[in-house]
């Protein structure tokens, strides 16, 4: 059964719950108008509510690196501006936690227990729940 999607989702400040782009959560997966795959006019360069400046993180600490399979570690929530992912949901969170499941395959085909996924979520600070009910890869 296929509960969602995980993807890089850009800077965001994990201190004051906020993502760095300019148009919020609903602009972290669109390109500027620019066409320019380095243009980051769309992102702040510091969280706009504290002014924090983003942490450096290499392919092994980062969202970017989680999605290519470069970052291992395991989920933990981050602190600061770093990098996050989001998660679009396919089916209602609630009636997903309420299954008992023992394990949780994503896409890879990695094997999660329920507390690996929940804490793999509070990497994921931006989540959708506008894909519910749709099939979508």
């Amino acid at each position: 059964m296929h509960c969602g999607k995980r993807a890089a989702a850009g800077l965001y400040c994990f201190d004051c719950d906020i993502t760095l782009h300019k148009k919020g959560n609903n602009g972290v997966h669109f390109e500027c108008t620019h066409s320019d795959p380095l243009c980051n006019c769309e992102w702040h360069d510091t969280c706009p509510k504290c002014g924090a400046g983003p942490i450096k993180e290499s392919l092994s600490e980062g969202a970017a690196g989680r999605e290519l399979g470069f970052n291992k570690k395991p989920f933990k929530r981050k602190k600061g501006v770093a990098s996050c992912s989001s998660f679009t949901w396919a089916m209602d969170p609630i009636a997903f936690f309420g299954k008992r499941a023992k394990y949780i395959k994503d896409e890879y085909g990695t094997k999660m227990t329920v507390q690996e996924f929940k804490d793999m979520l509070k990497e994921c600070p931006i989540q959708y729940t506008n894909s519910i009910g749709q099939e979508f890869c």
